[in-house]
């Protein structure tokens, strides 16, 4: 669940995150009829109103802290999968330096716009009219290490606007060590402008070895769904599937758990972060969660003897704080299968690697130089 974080870490404050706690404060403003969550035990680790079940939790329960430095999607699922960051992506609060867009105007053949520390959605609106005008290409970053670009779709063909991405990504990551670039297409007109699903990430690849690296090694299927193949620029991956919204990520989850036999489907449900966490969009977070949690109640009776469902996240992004960007927070670790001990407590994780040396474990790829497994804990 993309940003769905469980409140402030230790050094949120260092970060701008005091206070910050993605599901508390959308609990205090709206009653999350979250039942599934519940009932697995989400309610004993993060503050989401109402009185705990008097059942037993139906799965194990924890909550993991975030070695690496940094809040960003990428640091995030890499952590999760066996890498923990020492330094932090670099960031561009006051955007790019001239020089770097000049080059990257020169390579494009396009102007730029922006060239600002953003909302995206707030962006599109505020430069899209002139974007249309000129055709010059609308630069954005946030408190990530993103270099984003936005571009109407009927002003710069999907297929320019990814070669203008590979470009920046040269540039940028390459030459500066920005986490990732980011294409950001919309469609409409002025005052009505939408972003589409061909959003493409360009990242770094990862710095290290990863459990997915190990997963395919061993010649297990790793199957990819949402921006996880972009988050490890298809590294440790053997079939990688976009999605256009949280639910049609689900439905794929659903097909893959009856295709594949043995191996690793790992997705990130975007639209938490995207569509509501990033546009402080409160109500429609509180929704999403709804919507998740139905799809979560369908999924979790297919689940097979030996199979092991993990329900976590990357990183926060408080819809309630006047900031718009991801925010440093403890996220949830809820674990489901019919091995797995109902209501095992699996503690504060100093380390979502601890994550991944699990996964290890599982597959018999590990160690992994980083985490601690909790199967054993896991285990009936």
């Amino acid at each position: 669940m993309d940003s769905v974080g469980i409140g402030e870490l230790p050094d949120a404050a260092a970060y701008g995150d005091r206070g910050s706690d993605t599901l508390g404060n959308i609990a205090k403003r709206i009653p999350l009829a979250v039942p599934t969550l519940r009932g697995l035990g989400l309610d004993r680790i993060a503050a989401i109103g109402g009185a705990p079940a008097g059942e037993p939790p139906g799965a194990a329960i924890g909550r993991m802290a975030e070695a690496s430095a940094g809040k960003d999607s990428v640091t995030g699922h890499w952590e999760m999968m066996g890498i923990v960051l020492d330094r932090a992506f670099p960031v561009f609060p006051h955007g790019f330096a001239k020089e770097t867009l000049a080059e990257f105007a020169r390579l494009t053949g396009r102007g730029v716009l922006g060239n600002t520390a953003a909302s995206g959605t707030q962006i599109i609106d505020e430069l899209g009219p002139e974007h249309m005008r000129t055709g010059a290409l609308i630069v954005y970053t946030s408190a990530d290490s993103v270099f984003q670009i936005a571009a109407h779709e009927e002003i710069v063909p999907i297929p320019e606007l990814y070669r203008a991405c590979e470009i920046a990504y040269t540039i940028v990551s390459e030459g500066l060590g920005v986490g990732r670039v980011i294409a950001r297409p919309f469609v409409g007109a002025p005052g009505k402008f939408t972003r589409t699903s061909n959003r493409h990430d360009y990242a770094l690849p990862p710095t290290a070895e990863t459990v997915l690296d190990r997963v395919k090694a061993a010649s297990l299927p790793v199957v990819s769904i949402g921006k996880i193949s972009d988050l490890f620029a298809g590294r440790g991956v053997t079939s990688a599937i976009h999605t256009k919204s949280d639910d049609d990520g689900m439905d794929h989850v659903e097909r893959q758990m009856a295709a594949v036999d043995r191996g690793l489907i790992f997705t990130n449900l975007v639209d938490f972060d995207a569509q509501y966490g990033h546009r402080n969009d409160v109500a429609g977070y509180a929704k999403n969660l709804e919507r998740f949690d139905a799809r979560l109640a369908a999924v979790l009776p297919r689940l097979r003897e030996d199979d092991l469902l993990v329900v976590t996240a990357d990183h926060g992004n408080d819809p309630t704080t006047p900031s718009t960007d991801h925010s440093r927070e403890y996220v949830p670790l809820l674990a489901a299968g019919p091995r797995v001990r109902r209501g095992a407590d699996l503690g504060t994780r100093k380390t979502f690697a601890d994550l991944g040396q699990t996964v290890a474990e599982i597959f018999g790829v590990g160690p992994m130089v980083h985490g601690t497994s909790f199967l054993r804990e896991l285990a009936n």
